[in-house]
């Protein structure tokens, strides 16, 4: 079992309609010794791929994208949800629904911020539909770029997302990847690692 792993067990929280909340150190607070293991866990795997930019949607995947960017040393850039008075005209647009907030987002990056020539390492929390990351890649093609790989904090292995990816060929890495979760007994099963050999885990979530 690795660190966030670990870390989702002990101040994870089921809610009803088997929804992880993980705001105490991922998506509200942060935890910067977390977000820190994290980003080093991705440049390890994605060892020996050229990354020239590091993109991410806002909000929550900022974190994990800022410190991968610093050990990159290379430009961290977010997708945007929302237009403001500054928002430029000259931008590439897709969309993504939200089932957060049940409602198809519109994404943009000013074309200045995404190039041709750029290798771009795609990262975010949580991976479930992959309709966000989809906007993402959609991005990279607009602008004429290649995605190196996308990196997940939590991946929702019951739901299609990490197949689809997989399948499309792209190099997909999920420091923790949950394959199933129960509500009335607070436990969550994950599917374990390729460098690992746990064995399948279920272990009751500390509240």
């Amino acid at each position: 079992m690795n660190f966030l792993e670990e870390k989702i067990l002990v101040d994870g929280v089921i809610k009803p309609g088997n929804i992880l909340k993980v705001d105490s150190f991922l998506n509200h607070q942060i935890d910067i010794d977390i977000m820190r293991q994290m980003a080093y866990e991705f440049k390890r795997r994605f060892k020996g791929i050229e990354v020239n930019k590091v993109l991410t949607i806002e909000a929550s995947g900022i974190a994990i994208a800022t410190l991968l960017g610093d050990l990159y040393d290379v430009p961290v850039v977010f997708a945007k949800k929302s237009e403001t008075a500054n928002s430029t005209d000259d931008k590439y647009v897709s969309q993504a629904y939200s089932f957060t907030h049940k409602k198809m987002n519109n994404v943009f990056i000013s074309r200045p911020y995404l190039q041709a020539s750029e290798k771009v390492l795609i990262v975010d929390d949580f991976l479930a539909d992959g309709q966000a990351i989809h906007a993402l890649i959609d991005l990279v093609h607009q602008a004429g770029g290649e995605v190196a790989g996308i990196g997940i904090a939590i991946e929702k292995g019951q739901q299609k997302g990490g197949r689809m990816l997989r399948e499309e060929g792209y190099q997909l890495e999920s420091i923790a990847i949950i394959e199933s979760m129960d509500w009335e007994t607070q436990t969550i099963r994950f599917r374990p690692q390729p460098e690992m050999d746990l064995g399948e885990t279920q272990i009751k979530v500390i509240e």
